[in-house]
């Protein structure tokens, strides 16, 4: 009988543990590393091929039949939990380090293009990767007006268009109980407590999805975004909930920052999703709420700053909300109940599954190709990585519902929801190849491999597509 620890023969368990004779050279230990991270793929393989069904089932063509609940339930398990993996990968070996999530030091932002040689000699001055946040960080203040006074004739109309075209990006607010806050907000005439702040963003939001981009030019100087007096109004009311952990103040916040995000204002957006991020955390140490609501509600919210602070982190320099901590613990959505046969609007979450999906699609990308660890500079060690990533988005796009699922040829999408998914794919597939480019741009020779040259082929073809359709963002 082999010799085992203390500890396991109190446990009665298999004992691994070396003898304190036996040592490792650096070949030994190089050996084993990658005879673990073999088995690793092996047992991520056979997990994804006899494990429930995960997230990546709600978008498959088998799930088309059924309700809302129903798929979106499919994908949860029973008790509506998040089995990651989506598509794939999941938990690589690597210290239990989970790599669907965004890497606190990584290279993928555009801005690194440019530190690559052949790009830097180009450039008439040195542009560093931190150049974007620098000068994010140097802008002026938003200016606000000093006494906002909406006008409240409209807002049936924006309202309307909150619901129809804002709302499926974040799917945050409550269509079946929107019309109790907008009488609480009422009864306050609009200018205090959370109900007010949430109803005025609500406002801010549909203005802002009636009138299009601010990226628009020739605008006068006296020009006011749309939808800011609105938003000045909420943005008095504010400051009372910065101290409050409740889902409505949570909300709050989160609407607050996708209005920032749609002023181009990511680190303001960055600084209120902080305060999002802090409370969440904070709810998430105390026993799941028995409201339903209020459970949905909170995961939803979760979703929506840790997509937001992924897309931040993707490309600025900026601290992380350690929420990402909470992830695999957090239950996808699963629907709204209907408790009012008055709806303001459609509860469609189909968008919303599949940025989720995405996202952590695209973290697993910058976790395996674009951190210092990974072996970009060995483009046969990249190969197998790229296949593997590649053939997940494939996946990702194959399972996705026909309501969504856009074309990914040059025809035209039917809805701008497929617009928007169009673009995050092609810029996914871009990244994921990007490594090739860099290969030949550092060796010319490279470009004689006719795998590399396929593969550059791919890259070049998502980074056209995506400047094709760019102007319908």
């Amino acid at each position: 009988m082999s010799a085992k620890c203390r500890l396991c023969r109190e446990l009665n368990a298999e004992c691994v543990y070396r003898e304190p004779g036996v040592k490792l050279d650096a070949g030994d230990k190089m050996i084993l590393e990658q005879l673990n991270r073999i088995e690793g793929l092996l047992q991520s393989n056979l997990s994804s091929k006899n494990a429930k069904p995960t997230a990546s089932s709600a978008f498959s063509p088998t799930a088309s039949n059924g309700t809302l609940d129903e798929r979106v339930r499919s994908l949860s398990g029973t008790q509506g939990t998040v089995p990651f993996p989506l598509n794939g990968l999941g938990t690589w070996p690597n210290g239990g380090q989970n790599i669907s999530t965004m890497p606190k030091i990584h290279t993928t932002p555009a801005l690194h293009l440019l530190q690559w040689p052949v790009i830097r000699d180009l450039i008439s001055r040195p542009c560093s990767p931190q150049t974007l946040l620098q000068l994010e960080l140097s802008r002026e203040p938003l200016r606000l007006p000093a006494d906002p006074q909406p006008d409240m004739s409209e807002v049936s109309l924006f309202v309307h268009a909150f619901f129809e075209q804002a709302n499926v990006w974040y799917a945050c607010v409550n269509p079946y109980t929107w019309k109790e806050y907008y009488r609480a907000a009422a009864a306050y005439r609009f200018q205090e407590g959370a109900e007010s702040c949430m109803v005025l963003l609500v406002i801010a939001l549909g203005c802002a999805a009636l009138s299009g981009s601010v990226a628009q030019t020739n605008r006068s100087p006296n020009y006011q975004q749309p939808g800011l007096i609105y938003f000045a109004a909420a943005w008095k009311t504010l400051p009372g909930l910065i101290t409050r952990n409740d889902m409505l103040s949570i909300q709050c916040h989160v609407l607050a920052a996708a209005y920032l995000f749609y002023l181009v204002r990511p680190v303001e957006a960055w600084n209120l999703l902080m305060n999002a991020s802090m409370k969440l955390q904070l709810q998430s140490s105390i026993p799941t709420p028995p409201d339903s609501q209020a459970k949905e509600t909170y995961e939803r919210l979760f979703w929506n700053t840790l997509l937001f602070e992924s897309d931040l982190l993707a490309e600025l320099d900026l601290p992380h909300s350690g929420i990402v901590n909470f992830e695999e613990a957090t239950n996808l959505p699963m629907g709204f109940e209907k408790t009012s046969t008055e709806a303001a609007g459609r509860d469609e979450l189909w968008y919303f599954l599949a940025e989720i999906a995405l996202r952590r699609l695209l973290n697993r990308v910058s976790h395996l190709i674009y951190t210092k660890t990974s072996s970009v500079t060995n483009i046969s060690a990249v190969e197998p990585l790229v296949q593997e990533l590649d053939r997940q988005l494939t996946q990702w796009y194959d399972g996705l519902p026909a309501a969504v699922q856009f074309p990914r040829s040059r025809l035209p999408t039917d809805s701008f929801v497929q617009t928007v998914l169009r673009l995050r794919y092609f810029a996914c597939r871009t990244i994921i190849f990007r490594p090739y480019i860099q290969a030949v741009l550092s060796d010319d020779s490279a470009a004689q491999d006719p795998v590399v040259s396929e593969n550059c082929k791919k890259c070049l073809e998502a980074c056209i597509r995506q400047i094709e359709r760019v102007s319908e963002q």
